[in-house]
């Protein structure tokens, strides 16, 4: 006769494996709600910065040779700590003011040697501002997977990398969308802001694809999806009353443009 610790560490296996799954489905959730609620902004006037996610006062300044005075000085800032993603800062004096750097020691000591003398101070040399850090090179998708269009109808907006990290392909209510390439749903649901109803499916080397605003879901989390399975119905929900399939391909969170991965049309 099995002992008990025997009969019991199947089960304890099983619920290993279904909490390693949600897990995973709740980091992709994760990544992609931090770029659904992403706005989309326009150009910022000439001598203007707009707010990235990140940003500190302290940086922008020095990357534009100011200080943090003149930044809350031009801008009328309350708080010097409290900046928001995509807000817009002066980074450049308006008309009739100029920046105050801080001077250093040896050119207050001139100051006033100067002005004991009644000679007039020297004008102090500009310092040179300090070099930006080079851009991170981008990733580069690793073990491309060849997948099939998930909807027929036109490109309404490409992928950018930045406004819109995938396609939107346009149609009609109840339009097929299908299964990219064969994997598991991860995700079928309506929980994240900004995409509706929402299918995520994992696939092999790393890759995921994300279907969203559709009318209908047809498949449940769990489940094994095959290459050009009809997975949901296109729809516009939380999509402005657009109807319309925002279809995204990303390997360990990082979004990578899908038309790499289509066949050409």
């Amino acid at each position: 006769m099995r002992s008990q610790t025997e009969v019991r560490l199947p089960r304890q296996l099983h619920w290993l494996a279904r909490c390693r799954t949600h897990l995973l489905s709740l980091t992709v959730c994760a990544t992609l709600a931090a770029c659904a609620g992403s706005p989309t902004y326009g150009p910022v006037p000439a001598g203007s910065y707009r707010v990235q996610s990140g940003d500190t006062l302290y940086g922008i300044a020095r990357a534009n040779n100011a200080s943090t005075a003149d930044l809350v000085r031009w801008n009328r800032l309350a708080d010097a700590d409290k900046i928001e993603v995509g807000q817009v800062l002066r980074v450049v004096p308006p008309a009739g003011s100029s920046s105050t750097p801080a001077a250093s020691s040896g050119s207050a000591g001139s100051a006033r040697g100067s002005a004991a003398s009644g000679a007039a101070a020297r004008p102090r040399a500009q310092a040179k501002p300090a070099p930006k850090p080079a851009p991170a090179a981008p990733r580069t998708a690793t073990n491309k997977i060849p997948m099939t269009w998930p909807a027929t109808g036109d490109i309404l907006s490409n992928y950018n990398g930045s406004s819109n990290k995938g396609i939107d392909i346009g149609g009609r209510p109840g339009d097929p969308i299908y299964a990219a390439a064969a994997g598991k749903v991860v995700y079928a649901g309506s929980g994240l802001r900004g995409y509706g109803n929402l299918v995520m499916v994992q696939h092999e080397n790393g890759y995921l694809t994300a279907y969203a605003h559709n009318r209908a879901l047809l498949i449940k989390e769990g489940a094994s999806v095959t290459k050009g399975q009809k997975i949901a119905e296109m729809g516009d929900t939380d999509s402005h009353g657009v109807v319309k399939l925002h279809f995204e391909v990303r390997q360990k969170g990082t979004p990578f443009n899908p038309r790499d991965f289509l066949p050409p049309r």
